[in-house]
């Protein structure tokens, strides 16, 4: 069997893309309501839908679908954290009554999704360019998507290190009860996080819906690994999240070579960003962030 890895590797990279740009979010509302989310799934899809109601059917075109699905969706997630995780936790809920709640939430969020839109598939009509390049096959999509994954790590930098906000939230992640303290309004904090959160997970639902299908479950299929990138780089930890979103991307697409040669179901690929999220939480339960706090 002849592999083309210079295909592999950019497959990789857009896999890596797909995954920084829906865990970025995640990992930054994990790091600040100590919870796993896992609503975050029903996330990716509303902005899917979102996006598609306003590129297709409205006809507005595909960018200033990512910015209504960013808007709609980023207050979706505030109305989600005020009206059902805030009340929760100021009554003593632990982690496992959140991390429940979360699903519950997801499933009437996709439900509500499925009864709004319907269960059968849409897809996108946008027309994106093929070309080649060597050995390489790329889209226009895959250009877009790549791009947008840059220009988030670039963004989500400057946020972090210069501005206030980006600052407080770093605070509030690191030692809540110490940004208290100092006088950061802390509520407001997870507010504007969980809006950037749910913001940028349209973003990866719009991507993958246009690059496969939309449906109720859109989000569900890509969120295990999602979560896998945010424990692999360490909950809360931004630069950890990068990099590991393309580790998992890497390990999938290889793994994808290996299931092959195997003559296995490629369906598999989904157990890979597993192994290696059990194999994090044995060995470094803390991921990646240890390696960026030392540097």
């Amino acid at each position: 069997m002849t592999v083309n890895w210079a295909q592999v590797l950019f497959n990789s990279t857009i896999t890596g893309s797909l995954y920084l740009i829906g865990a970025v979010g995640l990992t930054l509302t994990y790091g600040l309501s100590r919870f796993p989310n896992f609503a975050h799934a029903e996330f990716i899809t509303l902005g899917a839908y979102i996006g598609y109601s306003v590129a297709e059917q409205a006809g507005l075109g595909f960018p200033l679908a990512l910015v209504v699905s960013f808007l709609v969706t980023g207050i979706v997630g505030i109305l989600c954290y005020r009206g059902i995780f805030q009340p929760l936790a100021k009554r003593g809920a632990t982690i496992i009554h959140l991390m429940v709640a979360s699903i519950a939430l997801g499933f009437i969020l996709r439900y509500s999704i499925g009864a709004t839109w319907t269960w059968k598939p849409l897809y996108f009509t946008t027309t994106w360019s093929a070309f080649n390049i060597g050995p390489l096959r790329i889209t226009g999509l895959w250009v877009w998507l790549i791009l947008t994954a840059i220009a988030l790590a670039i963004l989500m930098h400057f946020i972090l290190v210069k501005t206030k906000i980006g600052k407080a939230i770093r605070a509030t992640s690191s030692n809540p009860e110490l940004a208290l303290a100092s006088g950061i309004n802390v509520d407001r904090v997870i507010l504007i996080t969980w809006f950037i959160g749910a913001g940028l997970a349209a973003f990866a639902g719009i991507f993958r819906g246009a690059d496969t299908q939309i449906w109720p479950l859109t989000g569900w299929d890509i969120i295990l690994p999602i979560f896998a990138v945010t424990i692999l780089g360490g909950i809360g930890n931004f630069y950890g999240a990068i990099v590991a979103a393309f580790i998992i991307g890497l390990a999938e697409n290889v793994g994808v070579v290996g299931l092959i040669a195997l003559g296995l179901s490629t369906s598999y690929r989904i157990g890979i960003a597993f192994l290696i999220l059990i194999i994090t939480l044995i060995v470094r339960p803390e991921g990646l962030a240890m390696l960026f706090r030392r540097a």
